[in-house]
């Protein structure tokens, strides 16, 4: 069964990419193979995690201004500079920046000081459709018990997608306000504009969001690339907006090293610079030890999920609810708790090794 999945998954891959090959839509010029890979030249191994201080549910509690944690994003920062990562993956929240964006970008700028203090750059991203589908400012909810992501929350929420003549234009401000404050600034390494477009049943709802994102940043023209991360292929026309778009092509897998190298295998024949943005899932297969090492032999980037276990909870599987709210024996994100402590030392270990720490 385990090989009939993996023949399935190739054969639904090459055909997405070749659909993606026949009829190229390319919104607004994104940047030459040759511009890409120059770029991506003067570049170390791109490696990190997605990260969210352990104080933060939500994008929302992190960037808010009573909840915005200067002190354990330094701290939880600094453990990441002793790995040896160099790259966080960071969202952004729209409506954060509704409310204040002058203030909002200032802290924005205070993170961008903290990040680079440990020789860290950062993943900015904008959209995305994942949890919870309605959220709102203040006081954010508290995790439940023993569920994975249980106060994550979609951007923008659904009730601003579905009023479009109304939200568009407010997130198109946001969009070009945010890149074009920060267009020139080299401690972000690159924009990630939406993620996992699709998801929560939206599929090909979310493309009219999509094109427009990918408009929007292309118009207000950043020094830094631009990315959506390909997950979904029964979005067809997601994932082929995502390809003709995309700068660097960024993908999302939490499977094994086979699952891996079938992404690399067929995503590298577009000439363009690999990360993987989303990997790292314990009890599916994907760790460190296997998919790090292959990540970087294919000079591919290697963003894991989650760093220090906090209020997000993703130490707990997907789907897989623990009501009494014990540490699971396996965790599945996440890396360190909040004394430092690691889940595995080997990991830290073998991470550390990577980056030529020991």
């Amino acid at each position: 069964m385990r090989h009939l999945i993996l023949f399935i998954f190739f054969i639904t891959i090459n055909a997405t990419i070749l659909l993606g090959q026949n009829s190229q839509e390319s919104l607004n010029s994104n940047w030459s193979i040759e511009k890409i890979n120059e770029w991506n030249s003067n570049l170390p191994w791109i490696n990190g995690c997605n990260f969210i201080p352990s104080t933060a549910i939500n994008q929302i509690e992190m960037w808010q201004a009573k909840t915005f944690d200067s002190r354990t994003i330094n701290r939880e920062l600094s453990w990441a500079q002793e790995l040896g990562f160099n790259t966080m993956r960071v969202y952004l929240s729209s409506l954060v920046w509704q409310k204040n964006p002058k203030a909002y970008k200032k802290r924005i700028n205070k993170y961008l000081k903290i990040s680079a203090r440990h020789q860290i750059r950062t993943i900015f991203v904008f959209f995305d459709d994942c949890w919870n589908r309605e959220s709102s400012l203040g006081k954010q909810p508290d995790p439940k018990p023993g569920i994975h992501n249980s106060g994550w929350a979609q951007d923008p929420p659904f009730r601003q997608r579905e009023d479009t003549t109304t939200f568009f234009p407010i997130l198109e401000n946001y969009v070009k306000d945010i890149i074009q404050t920060f267009k020139n600034d080299d401690r972000i390494l690159l924009w990630d504009l939406y993620n996992e477009p699709g998801n929560s049943d939206y599929e090909n709802a979310s493309v009219p969001l999509l094109r427009h994102v990918f408009n929007w940043a292309r118009q207000t023209q950043p020094s830094q690339p631009i990315t959506s991360g390909l997950w979904c292929f029964k979005c067809s026309e997601i994932y082929k907006l995502q390809i003709d778009n995309s700068d660097v092509l960024t993908y999302h897998s939490y499977g094994n090293e086979q699952v891996q190298q079938i992404w690399i295998d067929n995503l590298k024949k577009y000439g363009r610079p690999l990360i993987c943005t989303e990997y790292m899932a314990r009890k599916n297969g994907s760790l460190f030890e296997n998919v790090m090492p292959l990540l970087k032999d294919n000079k591919t980037g290697a963003i894991s999920w989650g760093f220090v276990a906090g209020k997000t909870n993703t130490i707990f599987t997907w789907n897989e609810p623990e009501p009494e709210n014990k540490e699971p024996a396996i965790w599945f994100h996440d890396i360190l708790r909040k004394d430092k402590t690691p889940f595995d030392q080997k990991e830290i270990d073998l991470i550390k090794k990577m980056n030529g720490k020991q």
